[in-house]
């Protein structure tokens, strides 16, 4: 490892061997989770052989929450209690990988049958926000809602009822946030939202580049890279899906070099990366420009493939009426803001050695086919729609495109698999056109009628109303996992405002504190379903109801009906159908359009799984690459747009350029309020959490704590030790966290994992470490989405 220079960690690529030995992290085996994903599992571990005890039995089912991956869940089922929860461990019959639960899915049992479950229905009783209820009937919990519905809707139109955003149970044929939009589209409408809180400036840049968001090869395709490069990408705690990981380690067995790029040494870097590159929160596109001036200066870019498929690298492909030097090269070479993107200039902004940036940039164009992963951490900043574009311009430099071992970069859904997104359940048409970015509720719920087209509001000039009446079910974005929760606190909390919200949930959660009704749900081991992974692996797994729903708890198919029934629209609603009769309906119509012989319901409930006909590997672009004349991408050109005219069009260049190009971001290491919150703040998604769900359990508790990350030279200027209580602050609030010292994640940053559930003390002070206290609501300039990487922050001893 080459000697330290100043600036410690940023100035060096670290092997894994070099930076354990270096670190002293080899001192003890990992506990439980900080490698879970590339744990392998003995089959004793989790499977049960065949029981004596006649009693028990064993069910297939699997989970629906927030997360990318649908793993195989066996629940072991003794008189009436689920005794255990295992899991699939051998790859199937047909070759392909065992769909493993992780820590979290095997948790399952305890989250159901935990003591805080809410159990009844209930009306709030004191301020919102105190979290005081009491017991009331769902016959007065349903009349209630009916009521407010129809007061609220007479008074102040349909577009004056949302609802938030929220996938604590979204993945299936009824899902939460599909049965409340059915019911909401058939009385009359509601004011609609786009995007997410994981991925929107990705899926908002992709499609501009190459027509789609699914501009991924499937997993299977990583064996056969020789490199790959894992950018602000964290498999080993994050699930695109559940077979990733195992492909990944199958690359890895074949001999591919795999780099991770990312502000802290993170699962993937330890458990499975042969380097780990540091670099500074926000500046990605600064290295993947440098990379690309390299790669270009030094001619390593593939020419041809430029030419003949894509659209504005250089003046010979701009669109026609463009100036040559609004081309990629010229910007790379510094023709017209005179500023060579070269490895110097990134140097500066990414803390990362120039040395190391050509290093990255010649290993990647010289090793080829290989695999630029971008995770959707790194597009999670203030102009975090350049940090796909930046990748698909490295993938087109290198002709990484349309071919078996490469990657397309940007968003990365896998295409050309068999998708199981076919449930015909939520047809029902919103007669409300209106529609905002989701993460700019807050902003509509108060400022609602003077919002336009420059803050994301689409399908109307103007609203006509403010957010009145609020569902939020089976999420936890009303307030925990949305930014700087004190003012969204202030905001809920003022009834003139927001005027009657529901909440659905299965715990007190933060968010559920701020209903005037608040309902009590199902977890998937009480309920039907069928669910389909992110990425469309080409496969489903079956959601089998185990146990009859606990208490007075009801799934929110149920619920919806009843007040659809109150309302006059039940049988629009339901169709003539129960919630398992959808699951019929549901394999019919995978049976029409995807695959004639899936299997029924009762079948798949024997199976767990069933896999889509599809071919082993398939490769996104590949008819393209092949003959792009007559296969055609689904953009204007029909190529791959580097340079985006529609984008262009826009005409709001300094901010959304047509090319991808750094922007510097606002609270990021270039911002002068740093000088004031010297830290850069970033958060991780957890291991022990899927979001904010499983907070509250204790057995993740123990897997892992919720502590702060920060760099031994950070906190020696502080006086801060390792496992001090520390108080985080900036001018959005303050929380106190545990801190972990640690050489893992680079000097000047600090990071909090995301999720916590907020508890503040009498001074409103968050005292469970919940990174939103602290996070940016300022949407990102094009997507209007989250930057809740793009902190500025200081840490003091406690």
């Amino acid at each position: 490892m080459k000697k330290e220079k100043s600036g410690g960690l940023l100035n060096q690529k670290i092997g894994r061997r070099s930076f354990l030995k270096w670190s002293g992290a080899v001192a003890a085996p990992a506990v439980l989770g900080t490698s879970i994903g590339f744990t392998k599992l003995k089959e004793a571990d989790t499977v049960l052989a065949e029981s004596k005890d006649s009693t028990e039995k064993i069910y297939y089912t699997s989970n629906g929450n927030n997360c990318g991956g649908r793993c195989v869940i066996k629940a072991h089922v003794k008189n009436g209690q689920v005794v255990r929860i295992s899991t699939q461990i051998k790859e199937e019959e047909n070759g392909q990988p065992a769909l493993k639960a992780c820590v979290r899915g095997r948790n399952y049992r305890n989250m159901t049958y935990h003591p805080d479950r809410l159990k009844y229905p209930m009306k709030r009783v004191g301020k919102r926000g105190e979290g005081k209820f009491e017991r009331i009937s769902w016959d007065e919990a349903i009349d209630t809602i009916a009521s407010e519905m129809k007061r609220i809707t007479k008074k102040y139109g349909p577009a004056s009822r949302y609802s938030v955003y929220g996938w604590g149970n979204g993945y299936g044929v009824t899902s939460d946030i599909s049965s409340v939009n059915k019911l909401l589209a058939l009385t009359g409408g509601y004011l609609n939202y786009r995007g997410n809180y994981s991925s929107f400036q990705t899926g908002t840049a992709t499609p501009t580049i190459y027509g789609t968001g699914s501009s991924g090869n499937s997993y299977s395709s990583l064996a056969y890279s020789k490199v790959i490069i894992l950018m602000a990408h964290n498999p080993g705690a994050t699930v695109f899906g559940t077979t990733m990981r195992t492909y990944l380690m199958k690359a890895r067995e074949n001999g591919a070099k795999i780099i991770v790029v990312d502000p802290r040494y993170s699962e993937s870097a330890k458990g499975l990366a042969d380097e780990w590159i540091p670099i500074k929160p926000t500046t990605d596109t600064a290295l993947m420009d440098a990379m690309a001036y390299v790669i270009y200066t030094e001619g390593l870019h593939d020419q041809a493939f430029l030419d003949k498929y894509c659209i504005g690298f250089d003046e010979k492909t701009l669109p026609e009426g463009i100036d040559a030097k609004e081309s990629i090269k010229a910007y790379l070479l510094g023709e017209k803001d005179g500023i060579k993107k070269t490895p110097e200039w990134a140097e500066k902004i990414t803390g990362m050695d120039r040395n190391t940036i050509k290093y990255l940039a010649r290993l990647y164009a010289t090793n080829k086919p290989g695999a630029l992963m971008l995770g959707n951490g790194g597009q999670r900043h203030a102009y975090g729609e350049q940090h796909p574009r930046g990748g698909a311009l490295l993938a087109c430099m290198t002709g990484n495109v349309g071919v078996l071992g490469g990657w397309a970069s940007a968003k990365g859904d896998c295409a050309g698999r068999p998708s199981g997104w076919q449930s015909r359940f939520s047809s029902a048409t919103n007669p409300v056109e209106a529609s905002i970015s989701c993460f700019t509720f807050t902003d509509a719920i108060f400022r609602g009628t003077e919002m336009t087209a420059e803050d994301g509001l689409q399908g109307a000039d103007k609203l006509d109303t403010n957010i009145k009446l609020i569902f939020n079910f089976s999420g936890n974005a009303l307030l925990n996992q949305h930014s700087d929760i004190n003012r969204t606190k202030e905001i809920l909390a003022d009834e003139s405002k927001a005027e009657f919200i529901v909440v659905n949930d299965i715990f007190m959660t933060p968010s559920a504190k701020y209903a005037d009704i608040l309902l009590p749900g199902t977890t998937f081991l009480e309920r039907n379903d069928i669910l389909n992974p992110w990425s469309d692996e080409g496969y489903v797994t079956v959601q089998q109801k185990v146990l009859e729903p606990l208490y007075e708890c009801r799934d929110e198919y149920e619920v919806c009906a009843a007040i659809a029934k109150k309302l006059g629209v039940y049988d629009k609603f339901t169709e003539g159908k129960t919630r398992r009769e959808w699951m019929d309906d549901y394999v019919e119509a995978v049976r029409e359009s995807v695959d004639p012989n899936f299997p029924s319901f009762d079948e798949l409930c024997k199976k767990g799984v069933h896999f889509f006909p599809m071919d082993d590997i398939t490769i996104a672009f590949e008819d393209f690459v092949k003959d792009p004349k007559v296969n055609p991408l689904s953009t204007p050109t029909g190529k791959i747009e580097l340079f985006s005219k529609t984008v262009w069009d826009m005409n709001q260049h300094d901010e959304i350029p047509a090319i991808p190009k750094y922007i510097a971001a606002w609270e990021g290491p270039e911002d002068p309020l740093i000088e004031k919150y010297p830290l850069q703040l970033i958060g991780w998604h957890f291991v022990r959490r899927c979001h904010s769900i499983h907070d509250n359990q204790p057995w993740l508790e123990e897997a892992e704590k919720q502590v702060m990350w920060m760099n031994p030279i950070d906190a020696k200027k502080r006086n801060i030790k390792d496992s001090d209580k520390v108080k985080v602050f900036n001018d959005r609030g303050t929380i106190f966290i545990p801190v972990h010292v640690t050489n893992k994640i680079v000097p000047g940053v600090i990071a909090v994992p995301q999720g916590a559930w907020h508890s503040a003390d009498k001074n409103g002070n968050d005292v469970r470490g919940s990174l939103n206290v602290l996070t940016n609501s300022r949407p990102t300039a094009w997507a209007k989405a989250n930057p809740q990487h793009t902190n500025l922050a200081e840490v003091e001893k406690a």
